[in-house]
């Protein structure tokens, strides 16, 4: 898969995240100038994860991005669709309950968890709606919703440096440093395919979420979208 169309198949994308899954946290620390540390401190502290609590981490990948739930002291469940990805997690993190999911069509009962997460993957999904939905129904009454992806820049001369990094210096910088350089061709294309913060938020309560708002990271590069499920 090289073009970020609308029409993703999930088996395509399962393959490019298989292809990517060694290298693909050093991949991502290098092509975000170091930023994705960040992205993900901030992930943590807005999900705000408890003990005792129950939190699914949906295209967790490696579960890099599950580590602080689990330091919090929340059981917590790494899902993702790339068999790849969950093997190289399951090297680094044997004692983890890594499980195998399609986010259209989660394998969890309703209301299973207080807390559900998904970073840097929703774009990747073939219905987004779908996706919401399902986090809804296994998210308990009460609980919350933390999506973290990349966005619109709010600033107009930040917005045209950042297009031009993403089609003329991610690629060639990608070609040095990953397994599988055409993969972030295609991830760079959906980034920018990808609809903007207000557009995002009316999704979400489109799927049923309430009280959603959100908060700009770099600039707006990344947007911490927030939500809770009604209690009734």
């Amino acid at each position: 898969m090289t073009r970020a169309t609308l029409d993703k198949k999930p088996h395509e994308v399962a393959a490019m995240f298989d292809d990517v899954a060694a290298r693909y946290d050093l991949t991502n620390d290098v092509l975000s100038l170091g930023q994705a540390r960040l992205w993900r401190r901030a992930v943590a502290d807005a999900v705000d994860a408890r003990p005792g609590e129950r939190v699914l981490d949906l295209a967790a990948g490696t579960a890099t991005s599950s580590l602080p739930f689990v330091e919090a002291g929340a059981f917590t469940v790494p899902c993702d669709f790339s068999l790849g990805m969950l093997r190289e997690g399951k090297q680094r993190h044997p004692w983890m309950p890594f499980t195998a999911g399609d986010a259209t069509r989660l394998p969890f009962a309703d209301g299973a968890f207080d807390a559900v997460t998904l970073s840097f993957g929703l774009r990747n999904v073939s219905d987004v709606d779908a996706a919401l939905a399902e986090l809804h129904r296994v998210t308990k009454p009460g609980g919350r919703v933390l999506v973290c992806e990349f966005s619109h820049p709010t600033w107009t001369p930040l917005r045209t440096v950042y297009s031009e990094y993403l089609m003329r210096a991610l690629p060639p910088i990608a070609r040095r440093v990953s397994s599988s350089p055409d993969a972030y061709v295609y991830l760079a294309e959906s980034i920018r395919e990808w609809p903007d913060q207000p557009g995002l938020a009316a999704r979400l309560q489109d799927a049923g979420w309430a009280r959603v708002a959100w908060r700009n990271l770099t600039g707006g590069i990344v947007a911490l979208h927030r939500g809770f499920k009604p209690r009734s």
